[in-house]
C-alpha cells in the first residue's frame, strides 16, 4: 500500500463518521417528537458500515481505484419498541388516550455522538501524520 492510499482510507472514515454524526443529530432532534399513531412515529436511524478487506484492497489497487476504506452500506431504522404513554389530555392522543414517542435513547445517542466525533478527529490526525511524512520524504533529497 502506498502512502497516498492513506488519504483515501482516512477520507472514507471521515465521510462515514460524518454520516454517523448526521443520523445521531437527527435522532436527538426527534427524540421527543410525539405522534398520534404508531405508523407516523419517528424511529431512530443508524448507519451500517462495512470495512473493505484485503482482497478488495488488492483488487482495487490492481485496477488503480483508490476508493478503499470504510463503506456506508445503508441507514436502517431501529426495531426497538416505541414508547406509548397514556396522556389523555395531550392534543395528539389517540382514541384510547395514548401518545407515541420515538424509540430513541438519548444517552445512547450522546455516546454515539462522542464516539463519532473522536473517530473523525483520529482520521484527521492520520491525514496530518501522512502529510508530515510525505513532506519529510520530499526534504530527504536536499
Amino acid at each position: 500500500m502506498s502512502l497516498t492510499n492513506i488519504f483515501s482510507i482516512a477520507g472514507s472514515g471521515m465521510n462515514a463518521q460524518s454520516i454517523r454524526l448526521n443520523t445521531t443529530a437527527s435522532n436527538l432532534a426527534n427524540a421527543d417528537a410525539a405522534s398520534s399513531s404508531i405508523e407516523e412515529t419517528y424511529r431512530g436511524r443508524h448507519p451500517v458500515f462495512s470495512a473493505l478487506n484485503n482482497d478488495i484492497l488488492n483488487l482495487d489497487a490492481k485496477n488503480g481505484d483508490a476508493n478503499i476504506g470504510v463503506k456506508v452500506l445503508d441507514i436502517v431504522e431501529s426495531d426497538a419498541p416505541l414508547q406509548p404513554r397514556y396522556e389523555p389530555t395531550h392534543p395528539l392522543a389517540d382514541q384510547e388516550g395514548y401518545v407515541y414517542y420515538p424509540n430513541v435513547n438519548v444517552v445512547e445517542e450522546m455516546t454515539n455522538m462522542i464516539s463519532a466525533s473522536r473517530s473523525f478527529q483520529m482520521n484527521v490526525e492520520v491525514m496530518n501524520s501522512a502529510k508530515q511524512m510525505m513532506q519529510r520524504v520530499l526534504t530527504l533529497g536536499q
